[in-house]
């Protein structure tokens, strides 16, 4: 059985646009934090990717959230 997440990311395409940016925004973070040290532009850019992703998760689950009120689904 799908849960909400699985479903709205195979049926709503702004979902699954904003659940793609998050995951490349993660592989980008992860690629600053194995380095040893980190330049200043990398260090504002950690920050940036930070925030973005945070903003990102938090349109996620708005439309998670509207699309469990809206069908009635709980999530797995």
């Amino acid at each position: 059985m799908l849960t909400s997440r699985d479903e709205l990311l195979t049926t709503h395409e702004e979902f699954r646009k904003l659940a793609q940016e998050h995951t490349q925004y993660s592989k980008r973070l992860d690629s600053l934090t194995q380095k040893r040290y980190l330049s200043e532009d990398e260090k504002l850019e950690e920050v940036r990717l930070k925030k973005l992703k945070l903003r990102l998760k938090d349109q996620m689950e708005c439309i998670e959230r509207e699309y469990r009120q809206q069908y009635g689904v709980n999530v797995a």
